[in-house]
């Protein structure tokens, strides 16, 4: 499992390690499983997935849902088919909920209630998201000092969980029993020992995916018409503000500064969970032989 922040170089990586050690790939990415959703979610090329081709990419409708529970799903199905032919499975992104639900299972609970869900959400947008996070502290204190007001799709579910089953969501992961995984796992982490270095990535990206028509493909997305701002694969980092610059809400000059301060704070989340991964390889992506620290990881753990 290659991990790591946004903007590290993992797909550069990913692409090498298929091509030494023939493993096959499997993106963690919560973002790139979206059609469409090319430009804003540095999603591999059409050259780099000819030569390297990645599982779990393009697979949903940007309107659709896709949870932690669907990713283990598939990646589970990945990896047997992957094994079941002689090969080694890489899996390679920065969706740590998803990377940490694979690994421990996912909690049973209620499917998704559309119905309900879209009712919570007006509610919300009426009354104010506060109000629906002070009925969440109301049934369920311990998931709603984890879950931000502003997080308006995991504040939903929470509501939508306890309606539906009548218990805490919080009490559902209390009463989730750790699965074992049937692989033995070498995890490694990609980043830059100086966060500087990450930063200058993280804004240089951020304006070469302007560069690069990211607005347009936004725009193309909007024009649809069945897609609004509140749903998951619109509020990933970058799409959520490039909605709210294109519905005028500011310039772009503050559309620089928002996207690249969301992926700054992405990135920082995402090191905070790596902090707390198990028996996990750390490797700086700016070190000039970082190819060969890591190959020398992989080729070390399979002897």
């Amino acid at each position: 499992m290659l991990l790591g922040p946004t903007a590290a170089g993992k797909t550069d990586t990913a692409i090498a390690l298929h091509e030494r050690f023939d493993c096959e790939l499997i993106s963690v990415d919560s973002a790139m499983v979206y059609r469409g959703m090319d430009i804003g979610t540095a999603k591999p090329s059409a050259g780099e997935l000819a030569r390297a081709p990645h599982r779990l990419i393009n697979i949903r409708d940007p309107a659709d849902s896709y949870s932690a529970a669907d990713f283990r799903d598939d990646a589970l199905a990945a990896m047997h088919e992957i094994t079941g032919c002689g090969k080694m499975p890489l899996l390679v992104g920065g969706t740590m909920m998803y990377a940490k639900r694979l690994m421990e299972g996912v909690a049973s609970m209620p499917p998704a209630d559309p119905e309900l869900r879209e009712t919570l959400r007006r509610r919300g947008e009426a009354a104010g998201f506060e109000a629906l996070h002070a009925e969440l502290a109301r049934v369920d204190p311990a998931a709603a000092e984890a879950i931000h007001p502003r997080n308006r799709q995991r504040l939903i579910r929470a509501l939508e969980v306890y309606r539906l089953s009548g218990i805490p969501l919080s009490e559902h992961w209390r009463r989730q029993q750790r699965e074992n995984f049937p692989w033995r796992l070498l995890s490694i982490a990609l980043a830059p020992h100086d966060r500087a270095v990450l930063h200058r990535r993280i804004a240089e990206r951020f304006e070469a995916m302007l560069d690069g028509g990211f607005l347009a493909e936004v725009a193309t997305l909007k024009q649809r018409g069945d897609l609004h701002a509140d749903l998951p694969s619109m509020r990933s980092v970058g799409y959520r503000q490039a909605w709210e610059y294109l519905e005028g809400a500011y310039g772009l000059e503050t559309l620089r500064e928002r996207g690249i301060a969301a992926t700054r704070q992405l990135a920082k989340r995402q090191l905070t969970w790596l902090r707390r991964w198990p028996d996990l390889h750390w490797i700086d992506s700016s070190a000039p032989d970082v190819w060969e620290r890591v190959a020398k990881i992989v080729r070390d753990h399979g002897s």
